[in-house]
């Protein structure tokens, strides 16, 4: 199509780019200079552990806003009408929320771990930990092809920029601004990518729905869509209506989009280490309110797009569709070359921002359990550091490689989403049990996943071959031969876990996982805040056993309300996962319901009120909870410029790297 020129193609993704990794790493030096976030490995990799609800929510957003969730979720609303988005949006949300359960665990379990494979390397040893360690590369190296296919797919199709020019340049400035910040760069980049995402998709709906000349109110998308289901009924549908819930091949899709997405959330690090950045006191609540602030995404912006190119008889080819090109030929549509920009940044800042945290994850991944756990245990602080730098480099051009060489093989973006469950959901399962249940023994944990890989690549391949005769990229990429393929990988390493647990249980009282270490940081101390002396050796020992007691007692007190946490987490994301994947679609799916009207205005509006809220908890809400440090920020800032020097909060770093800057106190020095 190429409604915009290849130079706005490399105006966007190099330029936009270029810009973004300034804004960061500006925003790091900010945080350093008046914060003093000093930049040790254990803030480059968990941000202190002190990182509140807004911002991990927005993370959380950030990381599950894939280019799958733009273009994929458009895809299944132009197939199946407005059945595609619901399937997608609470096919892929229950993950985030059950995750909630896992994130406080790992907090009362393993409080000290970077990433949850040391979880199972402490827990089982060397060889069962080899075997999570590729099953969790795999989902990165998944999760970030899909980011890849389809980003350089948007960008090729729009401006005419070579694809393999796009594969390598849209990871390029995330690379940098990640060198320089670590994860908390991610998380700021997180933050105003989502922020410009959902402004977007509050834009394209108002125009849609309010003052497109193409349509312009619900009534008119009604009626269009009713026209469009007449000339072009859609298979298995309700009277093949668009406007149904009873859709056959839409819930086959549903079930593959859970039970793959189990993998891509519960295996993918990126979760993990949100979990990890994130305080013992917001944990719970970061990922259950990230999780319902993403819904709206591909529930709105799919049910929004994929039916607009419905109703403006927008004509695609197969491959096309599955390549995720509904998004970009509907934007255009409606609003020409204007909608192409709006597209072409909509599916950049996805890309990215989601390519930043797989960045982190696997830097984590290769630092913490390739280098320190096999090559140099003894690793200084700063080795690890110059590690991860290396680790976030290396495999920022091993994804431009590996999405380049999938466009050669003509594997897109739509078969990876579905494939994806059938490669590593096998792991979902014992992973969980892993941090969840004590009596599951090392070789049920080791064999489990494996067995559950080969199940599920047999089910998949001979479903192909018995349903359609062959085995091709088009016959392997039905719904039926990806349904099989997901429910065995899930299911099936149950057969193996359960028994040889019962019967040669562990008993694992997870002691040895709380022993994981930080990685230790020599203390420093502003030269200008005075340390107190104690008067004498009594005294001293009296102010060291003090505060030894004092932090047993707090520990306790951590222990308790994370308990609590805990059980609520449990209860929460149960009722709202059996909410919105069953008690919402199911009866609708069953009762033949073909929307009326008024139905159908208020299922738009539904998702328009959704969107408001997930901008105000993921857009507004972390703007609060950074009001003290903002303001600190601010007046030192002016205080530099006025000439004077500010050296903003006391500078104290502990044993852990762990910078004392929450105390919001500031000591200021004035120029004669």
């Amino acid at each position: 199509m190429a409604e915009l020129s290849q130079g706005v193609g490399y105006g966007v993704v190099v330029g936009f780019g270029a810009a973004f990794t300034f804004l960061m790493v500006g925003l790091t030096w900010l945080l350093k200079r008046y914060l003093h976030e000093v930049q040790s490995s254990e803030m480059f990799n968990t941000a202190q552990r002190s990182v509140k609800t807004g911002l991990i929510a927005s993370a959380i957003v950030s990381s599950w806003t894939w280019a799958a969730t733009l273009l994929t979720s458009t895809e299944v609303a132009y197939r199946y009408g407005v059945s595609g988005p619901l399937w997608y949006a609470s096919g892929a949300c229950v993950q985030v929320l059950l995750f909630s359960v896992l994130a406080i665990e790992l907090k009362r379990r393993a409080p000290n771990a970077h990433t949850c494979l040391e979880v199972v390397r402490a827990r089982y040893g060397r060889g069962t930990h080899f075997v999570y360690l590729v099953f969790s590369l795999i989902t990165n190296i998944i999760v970030t092809a899909m980011l890849l296919l389809g980003g350089s797919a948007v960008v090729s199709y729009l401006t005419g920029m070579h694809v393999i020019a796009a594969c390598f340049l849209l990871p390029l400035g995330v690379i940098v601004y990640t060198l320089f910040g670590g994860i908390k760069a991610t998380f700021l980049s997180d933050y105003t990518h989502t922020a410009v995402i959902l402004i977007i998709i509050l834009y394209l709906v108002f125009t849609v729905y309010t003052s497109s000349p193409h349509i312009g109110s619900i009534e008119r998308m009604y009626e269009l869509l009713e026209m469009a289901s007449a000339q072009n009924p859609i298979t298995d549908n309700a009277q093949g209506s668009l406007l149904t819930m009873s859709s056959v091949q839409a819930l086959i899709f549903g079930i593959v989009n859970i039970v793959g997405n189990f993998g891509t959330v519960f295996v993918d690090n990126a979760y993990w280490q949100r979990a990890v950045a994130a305080h013992p006191a917001h944990c719970v609540k970061a990922y259950l309110l990230g999780g319902l602030s993403w819904y709206a995404i591909p529930f709105t912006l799919a049910t929004t797009m994929g039916l607009t190119g419905r109703a403006l008889g927008i004509s695609l080819t197969d491959e096309e569709i599955t390549a995720g090109l509904v998004l970009p030929n509907a934007c255009v549509a409606l609003l020409g070359s204007a909608g192409a920009w709006i597209c072409l940044l909509l599916v950049f800042f996805a890309v990215t921002s989601a390519a930043s945290a797989e960045l982190i994850a696997v830097s984590s991944i290769f630092t913490y359990d390739i280098f320190r756990a096999y090559i140099r245990p003894d690793a200084t602080d700063k080795t690890i550091i110059r590690f991860s730098h290396i680790s976030v480099l290396s495999f920022g051009i091993i994804m431009g490689v590996l999405a380049t060489l999938l466009n050669l093989t003509g594997i897109n973006l739509g078969y990876l989403y579905k494939l994806m469950g059938v490669l590593i959901s096998s792991a979902v399962i014992p992973l969980t049990l892993t941090l969840l249940w004590g009596k599951q023994n090392l070789y049920a944990a080791a064999i489990a996943p494996i067995f559950g890989l080969c199940c599920s690549l047999i089910a998949w391949l001979v479903t192909t071959q018995a349903l359609y005769g062959e085995i091709t990229v088009f016959t392997s990429n039905q719904n039926y031969p990806m349904l099989a393929g997901n429910l065995v990988a899930l299911f099936s390493p149950v057969l193996i876990t359960l028994p040889i647990s019962f019967i040669w249980p562990q008993n694992y009282t997870f002691d040895g996982t709380r022993q994981i270490k930080q990685v230790h940081t020599d203390t420093i101390v502003h030269p200008d805040q005075e340390q107190p002396k104690p008067e004498n050796e009594l005294s001293a020992t009296e102010d060291s056993l003090s505060s030894s007691s004092s932090n047993e007692k707090e520990a306790d007190d951590e222990q308790i309300r994370m308990a609590k946490s805990a059980r609520f987490a449990k209860i929460s994301s149960i009722i709202l996962a059996l909410s919105l994947f069953i008690l919402w679609p199911m009866p609708m799916l069953g009762s033949q319901y073909v929307f009326s009207l008024s139905f159908f205005r208020g299922w738009v509006i539904v998702g328009i009120i959704w969107v408001f809220f997930s901008t105000f908890m993921v857009g507004l809400y972390p703007l609060w909870e950074a009001r003290t440090d903002t303001i600190i920020i601010v007046k030192a800032l002016w205080d530099d410029i006025r000439g004077r020097r500010n050296i903003g909060l006391p500078k104290t770093i502990n044993e852990a790297g762990i910078s004392e800057s929450n105390q919001n106190v500031i000591v200021q020095e004035k120029k004669a």
